[in-house]
């Protein structure tokens, strides 16, 4: 939805421009840019995906900088609002079924995985973990009832609010950090570096907070 938004005012600043959006877990948009995929603009929502693409010269190393920061959360199913008040009552018997992105591939089960292990809950977590492609499909089980509780990002526990209900904050290890940087593949050079700035830009910026994310750092 904030790229979306993004997207829209951009391309009123720059007539005869036309943004083309492509969302997925920061790891399968890595891979399918690494593949061939015509991208001029990568967005990564944690670090560790970004450093992968600077590893592979997959994105032009000097032209990364971070756009927005975010929060973790634990939410429950509307219907199921007080069935859960805090973090640790995850590894309770009561819950059975955790959505959390898969870790192996999506930054939000990164950031969940590192903050549950820290308060020492990962393996009584991940003994009943449902991992999912991406951070919307965790919200989306959450959202028809199919599990007990999930991992998500603020900003997405907020698109769906009379669907699911935060229960409780999940403190992350490392500062939830969004980079941004064009592509060593970019056809449209001059734009790339355009729509990196403009997602930096006291606009841009203005329409993440919109969203619920935090200014960039």
């Amino acid at each position: 939805q904030a790229f979306k938004a993004i997207e829209s005012a951009f391309e009123r600043q720059r007539p005869g421009t036309d943004v083309v959006l492509n969302f997925g877990a920061s790891d399968v948009v890595l891979q399918q840019i690494m593949a061939g995929a015509p991208v001029d603009v990568f967005a990564s929502a944690d670090q560790v995906a970004m450093d992968r693409a600077v590893a592979a010269s997959a994105v032009v190393a000097a032209t990364r900088i971070d756009f927005a920061t975010n929060r973790l959360v634990v939410i429950v199913p509307e219907a199921r609002a007080k069935s859960l008040t805090s973090v640790k009552g995850l590894a309770d018997a009561s819950v059975r079924r955790v959505a959390y992105g898969n870790p192996a591939s999506v930054p939000v089960g990164r950031y969940a995985q590192a903050a549950l292990q820290r308060d020492g809950l990962w393996d009584a977590v991940s003994a009943k973990g449902i991992p999912a492609q991406n951070v919307r499909q965790a919200l989306d089980y959450v959202a028809r009832g199919e599990v007990d509780a999930g991992i998500v990002f603020a900003t997405d526990a907020a698109v769906m609010p009379h669907a699911v209900r935060i229960a409780a904050e999940l403190p992350s290890v490392a500062p939830v950090t969004y980079p941004i940087a064009r592509t060593t593949s970019a056809q449209e050079v001059r734009e790339a570096d355009a729509f990196v700035a403009f997602v930096r830009s006291t606009d841009g910026q203005r329409i993440l907070v919109e969203h619920g994310f935090g200014r960039a750092p």
